[in-house]
């Protein structure tokens, strides 16, 4: 009976049929990607006796948080049981010929430990995008018995994730299936889930693209910004914007450092045309000198006859590691130069404030900002669950380029609000505002 098996395979799942050292599934929500996969490991072990497969999270700390309860289910809507060689036990699960299925943390290995899944056949990460670069490097060597399998099931997030890097990025691994599978690749997709699917695209419109067709986080739930993003993309002001000639060009900084552990560097490139904002470009680095942002700037047309820099306050205080300041560095360089003053201990909230007013006024230019526009979608508040209070905004990769982004926004209400004191100039009959902030 085990033997003639016929399990019914999604259309969109048939290349991952054939034999693969690597098997990768993205998506979104009700695709059927984590069915697949369990019922593809039944299917392993009714094929090859004796194999060892495991099912891995990045964290799993109860059994309840792993592929265990799937896989038992999926053995009984095929009937399988003892008579075929397969036997639920808490921990594990007996397969025929005295193989196992064994589910784990990533977490809790080492690289000593990982040596206790040397001879496994088959790996099975589910959740793959929570995985880190460490867990991967581990993983990936250990699973090496012959003919030997990695899979991996994911809602993508970020581009930088370790499995998107792996999986999705510009050079794929030997031997690799990579592929998309969303709800309407689910034969089975169920009323249930067409519902909430409906509901998603309706009350959360902002999330349903990452939700349900698979698309990268670009706005994080309770970002400060995510309102204002779904509002940008919705009015269409997320697009090409180009440069005015005649204008301009502001570099807004967050800096860092030069350390290998240092915080990023970020630029945002925009211009002031009336009270509109067009925001042209977004650079960020990580760890590396003045010198380099700077060939950066003179790459792209930013050189000091077009550009200006703004820095906060710290842009005064020479770097941990080269002894010079990047207020001195960028006038060394050509460029003017301005310091915005410290915003006191309330800083981070009132560039907060000061984006979300100004946003209305900001256009896009969306094929060079992406990068800083991922890191306002994700920018958020780090919060105590257990007495569910707000520990102000999360320092994490995405604080950097919203710091910069709030400067501009803290700079452009000071010049407009300067604007509107400044009496016109008339001459033969055309008005004339005034020019810049601080001089």
């Amino acid at each position: 009976m085990s033997r003639n098996l016929i399990i019914d395979t999604a259309k969109v799942f048939v290349p991952f049929l054939q034999p693969s050292r690597y098997k990768g599934a993205h998506g979104g929500r009700g695709s059927g990607k984590s069915h697949f996969f369990a019922e593809k490991m039944i299917e392993e072990c009714l094929a090859e006796r004796g194999t060892r497969a495991v099912c891995i999270r990045e964290v799993q700390r109860t059994l309840k948080q792993s592929s265990k309860r799937l896989i038992e289910d999926k053995l009984t809507d095929f009937r399988l049981g003892e008579a075929d060689g397969f036997k639920v036990f808490n921990e594990v699960i007996q397969t025929p010929g005295d193989g196992l299925i064994a589910f784990q943390g990533m977490q809790d290995h080492n690289a000593e430990s990982i040596k206790s899944l040397e001879g496994f056949r088959v790996a099975w990460t589910e959740e793959a995008q929570t995985l880190s670069a460490r867990s991967l490097s581990l993983l990936r060597p250990t699973i090496r018995a012959k003919g030997s399998e990695l899979w991996f099931s994911w809602n993508a997030r970020r581009k930088s994730d370790p499995v998107d890097m792996l999986l999705r990025g510009a050079a794929l691994p030997t031997d690799a299936i990579v592929l998309q599978a969303n709800w309407r690749d689910n034969p089975h997709f169920p009323a249930v889930l067409e519902q909430e699917r409906q509901d998603c695209l309706r009350l959360q419109p902002d999330q349903y693209p990452h939700i349900w067709e698979g698309e990268y986080a670009s706005v994080l739930v309770g970002a400060y910004y995510a309102s204002s993003l779904a509002r940008a993309k919705e009015d269409g002001r997320t697009g090409r914007v180009a440069a005015d000639p005649l204008l301009p060009i502001r570099m807004f900084v967050d800096i860092g450092g030069t350390g290998a552990r240092s915080d990023a560097f970020c630029m945002w490139a925009a211009q002031f045309v009336g009270r509109e904002i067009r925001v042209l470009n977004y650079y960020e680095a990580q760890g590396q000198t003045s010198g380099t942002h700077i060939a950066w700037l003179r790459k792209n047309g930013y050189t000091p006859d077009v550009a200006e820099i703004v820095l906060p306050h710290d842009g005064e205080t020479h770097d941990r590691v080269f002894d010079v300041s990047y207020e001195s560095a960028f006038q060394a360089a050509g460029y003017v130069v301005t310091i915005v003053p410290n915003q006191g201990r309330a800083a981070a909230s009132a560039r907060i404030e000061a984006g979300r007013r100004l946003f209305p006024a900001c256009w896009f230019n969306g094929p060079t900002t992406e990068g800083g526009t991922d890191a306002l979608g994700w920018y958020h508040e780090k919060r105590d669950e257990a007495r569910n209070i707000g520990l102000g905004p999360e320092h994490d990769w995405a604080s950097h380029g919203a710091d910069a982004f709030g400067l501009m926004a803290i700079f452009a209400e000071k010049t407009f609000a300067e604007d509107s004191r400044r009496p016109a100039i008339v001459d033969d009959g055309i008005e004339y505002g005034g020019g810049g902030w601080m001089g």
